[in-house]
């Protein structure tokens, strides 16, 4: 199955992008709309260079270019909520949870391209959310109310749901469009989406700053959004378009093992880099929490 080789390197890829989003942020950034900022700046920029290179082809409808835009807004839309949230939280607590998107790629899948779930497929379901809520719990020693869900799960299912939904609609879209004029709407999409959350002025004013110190962020934004995201983001197409989305969506939340993996590794080496706890306790947490989300959505691949 190429398309599972291809979805595996995507997460490899996108478990990168996280990192290096939460090095900035924790770093250099003193709002949470500056990140987004550079990143609407460049995602517009790749998304109108990818539609130059592409042109429209002739299999474009307004339908099917439509289903390439409403895939990007939902994609910005989900990335905006996890941005705000990591800007607070470890990342490694952060995007294990978005990656439960394959959860609502299956159920949506099921429901818009009729792609069955198995029994074994709804085990996975569950214990991919067992994971999910294992990650965001914590003991609240102070007010003597046990066990506590942070608020922002909430915040970051509903990314996941938005996650999830584009890659449908994506795939709705793949199926008659070409990978690099559905790319270039996508991204051109997301990008604008991240201007108009963050055309602000305190986050102009920071990256003003940025400018003046010639700060290193610009430098891992551009690699990370220039390089290492387009990589990922185009090969998560690639898989998407040979691939049925509900078990390319499962692979691709692997990204979240990635991501703690990474984290872990970076922590342990440069401390401080993350701002990540890497107590003994917090760590296991993490990577049994991550292991039960990949064991759950490995599940939808079955």
């Amino acid at each position: 199955m190429s398309w599972l080789i291809i979805a595996l390197a995507s997460s490899a890829f996108m478990g990168m992008v996280s990192i290096s989003d939460k090095v900035v942020i924790h770093k250099y950034c003193n709002t949470p709309l500056t990140l987004l900022l550079l990143i609407g700046i460049t995602q517009t920029t790749v998304g109108t260079v990818s539609l130059i290179f592409s042109g429209i082809p002739d299999e474009a409808t307004l339908a099917t270019s439509g289903s390439a835009i409403g895939s990007g807004i939902l994609s910005g839309l989900a990335a905006f909520l996890s941005q705000r949230v990591l800007y607070r939280q470890e990342v490694s607590r952060t995007i294990p949870i978005t990656q439960s998107a394959p959860i609502f790629t299956a159920l949506l899948a099921l429901l818009i391209l009729g792609e069955s779930i198995s029994i074994i497929q709804w085990a996975g379901i569950i214990v991919a959310v067992l994971g999910c809520a294992s990650i965001s719990m914590s003991v609240d020693n102070e007010n003597h109310r046990g066990v506590v869900m942070h608020n922002s799960f909430y915040v970051l299912m509903l990314s996941a749901f938005l996650f999830g939904a584009s890659t449908v609609i994506g795939k709705v879209a793949l199926e008659s469009l070409p990978i690099l004029y559905t790319h270039g709407l996508r991204t051109i999409t997301l990008g604008l989406l991240m201007l108009s959350f963050s055309i602000r002025r305190a986050p102009y004013n920071d990256v003003k700053s940025l400018v003046s110190a010639r700060s290193p962020a610009f430098l891992l934004v551009a690699v990370n959004d220039f390089v290492t995201a387009q990589a990922g983001l185009i090969m998560m197409l690639w898989a998407l378009s040979i691939g049925p989305a509900s078990l390319v969506g499962a692979v691709a939340g692997t990204r979240a093992l990635f991501t703690v993996l990474y984290s872990i590794g970076i922590s342990k080496i440069f401390i401080g880099a993350l701002g990540e706890d890497i107590s003994t306790g917090s760590v296991m947490v993490k990577l049994l929490s991550t292991l039960l989300i990949v064991r759950g959505i490995t599940a939808l691949a079955l």
